[in-house]
């Protein structure tokens, strides 16, 4: 059997909000579609278009923009530059022109409410998030695919490959925490180090060090957006936004004009317990409503958990000494994603990281364990003490449910990831003092639990604002 190898941009993958696996995912699916259409010469020849969605994307399709990032992943945009600014736009513009301009070449008509069904009471067998795109062409024949959008970002197509890299051979292979510790005590390298050995299998050293660095600059632009920026949510629930007014508050008369100084500014507010949390929840809140609001964030390792691992590396930038000097910071930065990437690989590989498979568990709860272990290797933490604290982080996120009002990734959503961003510093700061020799329970052991525990978890609570909160809080939310 092939085993899956998965790289740190595989994990955090930049794009657009709101969900990973309901928005990015279903994206790059119809990018895809429309790839095949031109890799078979037969762009041209279509006369329309159908797009069924199943499942978890038809339940909560449009309080998560399925249909918005169909849209615009069938014009040929892409998620990773096109301007946020225009999302709105140009989807209104689709579909009052009722045309479609595929992979931005072949103009056909396009009725929105004839042309994208949302099968409420349909599903596939083999995931809940499941699109099928149907091309009827001049000459009487049609394509069809199906693709399943399986949770950050990541899309199978059936009966086709998935879309990760060309196998390689890894120096380091891992399938679970075990064999990571493995690596770690016959070479003595750190878990970081560890992965970069691996990223060297598929590129250069300098390529994957640019590269973090770029996922780093997203993350930093998106909190920075989000801590300056007010005024409601989209989507009906009229949530507030809240990130701009606590940073002001927070911040006092500090002065900054950029996110360097204003990390200097947040540092001269003292480092007492309560500030602390304040900010935390502050730079979790910013970046995921960010995400909320159609913003340019990072998978990490999904859109709607995105606020975590930012927040606990910026915690520990301003908080823990980590920003000291420039070159310092880049290594800490790579040193602390790299950690977190292998931690969400595990996850991936053994259970889930789609909420839609999961529940909530399978979000925040990985993010939470990922930024735990990152923040433990970087202060100071030995290997065993790394694996520990992911550990620990996920096992007190077990069995949490996805349950979002009005299908939007909000609330419960938002606050969420202030959570999970907290019970990361504190996985961390367990594991550091704590002698993992004497840990009951592994991270495989979770991992395996958690996977149980998706298996056994009621359909109405992965997604599909069927259960929970969904259905308990009453709402007047306008059709769009």
């Amino acid at each position: 059997m092939t085993r899956e190898q998965i790289s740190v941009f595989d994990m955090f993958k930049i794009g657009i909000g709101p969900s990973s696996s309901h928005t990015l995912g279903p994206w790059r699916a119809a990018l895809e579609f429309v790839q095949i259409l031109e890799q078979r010469n037969v762009l041209q020849l279509v006369s329309q278009v159908k797009i069924l969605l199943y499942g978890s994307l038809a339940k909560t399709g449009k309080g998560h923009g399925t249909d918005i990032a169909i849209l615009l992943g069938l014009s040929g945009d892409d998620p990773v530059t096109f301007d946020v600014e225009q999302v709105g736009l140009k989807t209104e513009q689709i579909k009052a022109s009722q045309t479609l301009l595929l992979s931005g070449k072949k103009l056909v008509d396009f009725v929105y409410d004839d042309d994208l069904l949302f099968l409420f009471n349909e599903s596939l067998p083999y995931h809940p998030n499941a699109v099928s795109f149907q091309a009827f062409l001049s000459n009487g024949t049609a394509v069809s695919e199906t693709f399943y959008s399986i949770g950050g970002g990541f899309v199978v197509r059936e009966g086709g490959q998935n879309e990760l890299k060309h196998e390689v051979d890894l120096p380091f292979p891992i399938e679970t925490a075990n064999n990571l510790l493995h690596w770690c005590i016959k070479t003595g390298l750190k878990i970081s180090e560890v992965v970069m050995e691996n990223e060297l299998a598929w590129r250069t050293e300098q390529e994957t060090v640019s590269g973090v660095l770029n996922i780093f600059k997203a993350l930093k632009e998106c909190m920075y957006r989000g801590c300056h920026t007010g005024g409601l949510l989209p989507g009906g629930l009229n949530v507030a936004r809240r990130a701009a007014v606590l940073n002001r508050k927070l911040i006092g008369s500090n002065p900054y004009n950029n996110f360097d100084e204003w990390t200097a500014a947040i540092r001269k507010t003292g480092n007492g317990f309560q500030n602390t949390l304040d900010w935390v929840s502050c730079f979790a809140l910013a970046v995921n409503e960010e995400n909320a609001s159609f913003g340019r964030v990072v998978t990490a390792p999904t859109n709607g958990a995105a606020g975590v691992i930012p927040a606990v590396l910026q915690y520990y930038l301003v908080f823990c000494d980590g920003y000291t000097s420039d070159s310092n910071r880049d290594e800490r930065i790579i040193q602390f994603l790299l950690t977190a990437s292998e931690i969400g690989s595990i996850f991936k590989k053994g259970a889930t990281i789609s909420a839609a498979m999961g529940g909530c568990q399978a979000e925040i709860g990985v993010s939470s364990a990922m930024a735990a272990a990152a923040l433990t290797e970087c202060l100071g933490g030995t290997q065993r003490q790394v694996l520990m604290a992911a550990e620990i982080a996920m096992e007190h996120h077990l069995g949490m449910t996805c349950d979002p009002i009005g299908g939007l990734v909000q609330v419960p959503c938002i606050e969420r990831n202030t959570m999970g961003a907290i019970k990361a510093i504190t996985a961390s700061q367990l594991a550091l003092q704590t002698n993992p020799d004497n840990a009951k329970v592994s991270l495989d052991a979770v991992v395996k639990t958690m996977w149980q525990t998706a298996q056994d978890m009621n359909s109405k609570y992965k997604e599909t604002a069927d259960g929970g909160l969904a259905i308990n809080i009453p709402l007047s939310l306008p059709e769009c």
